[in-house]
């Protein structure tokens, strides 16, 4: 009788494992995306011409510059344009430079040193009805394909 019921137990088990398995192999899993749209906060915010870094985790640096004989403000990717690594923001050079492999971006993302082919690509911006800055991830502008005076790569400073 107790081999019987240990046979039993020894099916169930290799049962139950096998169904764990072939769920798990059935189902994948999905990593999670983060959101495309980032809330980044009023443009009067960033009035004052600088980087701001309150949204790297996001990837995004909001940029307030003087352009074109205007003031605007552009987000910036993060992401070096190289391999992928993320470039730091040293203020006192007003240069961002890549620790991977040395690429150097001037504040308005545009490349000049290192093995960087193309500038940092801008994200599009808009201010929804409460005033709030909307950074969107899922519109990319890029500068070799003459998309960065597009109106939505960047917003006038009043």
């Amino acid at each position: 009788m107790a081999a019987i019921a240990a046979g039993w137990a020894s099916m169930i088990f290799v049962f139950a494992t096998f169904g764990a398995w072939f769920q798990a192999f059935m189902v994948p899993r999905a990593p999670i995306q983060p959101p495309t749209k980032v809330r980044v906060g009023k443009l009067s915010q960033f009035a004052e011409i600088g980087v701001y870094e309150d949204y790297k985790k996001d990837n995004i640096w909001i940029i307030s510059l003087e352009e074109d004989g205007t003031q605007r403000v552009v987000a910036l990717s993060t992401i070096c344009t190289h391999l992928g690594c993320i470039p730091n923001w040293l203020p006192g050079a007003g240069i961002f430079k890549c620790p991977c492999h040395g690429s150097g971006y001037r504040m308005n993302g545009v490349n000049f040193e290192g093995p960087a082919p193309r500038p940092l690509e801008r994200y599009a911006l808009s201010v929804d009805d409460s005033g709030v800055l909307i950074v969107d991830k899922s519109r990319v502008f890029r500068k070799e394909l003459s998309q960065w005076n597009d109106s939505n790569a960047f917003l006038p400073v009043a």
